[in-house]
């Protein structure tokens, strides 16, 4: 161990051993890591395909309720509040479809990619 590896109180410092034996545990991890093929893809963008279609289903539902069960309070307040509640929760199921449908689109694209691209390595 060099005067540079260690600190003023004499103990070794972790960041200067780290970065000594990172490229040998890169290597490792990239060879015991298995690429995800072309099938993990497409079964990852029809789950979220499923999802997204399932979301639009229960988006669809809600904007039908609420249309024919509006809030009628007396008060001011409880009206702003039951209208705020029902604005978001119908904005998060339409999240939630936008969501899952890019995702799933994403993953198909990236799963025509795979078939169309041979063997590489990753850039990152």
């Amino acid at each position: 161990m060099s005067d540079q590896d260690t600190t003023s109180k004499g103990f070794a410092d972790p960041a200067a051993a780290d970065s000594q034996s990172t490229p040998k545990k890169d290597a490792q991890t990239a060879v015991s890591k298995p690429r995800k093929g072309p099938i993990s893809f497409l079964s990852g963008s029809a789950t979220s395909l499923v999802l997204a279609w399932l979301s639009l289903g229960l988006s669809k539902r809600m904007v039908v309720y609420f249309a024919a069960h509006p809030p009628h309070f007396s008060s001011s307040i409880a009206q702003s509040i039951a209208t705020a509640l029902k604005t978001l929760m119908t904005g998060m199921c339409f999240l939630a479809t936008f969501s899952f449908a890019f995702i799933g689109l994403g993953l198909f694209l990236v799963f025509l990619r795979s078939l169309f691209t041979g063997e590489q390595p990753d850039a990152a």
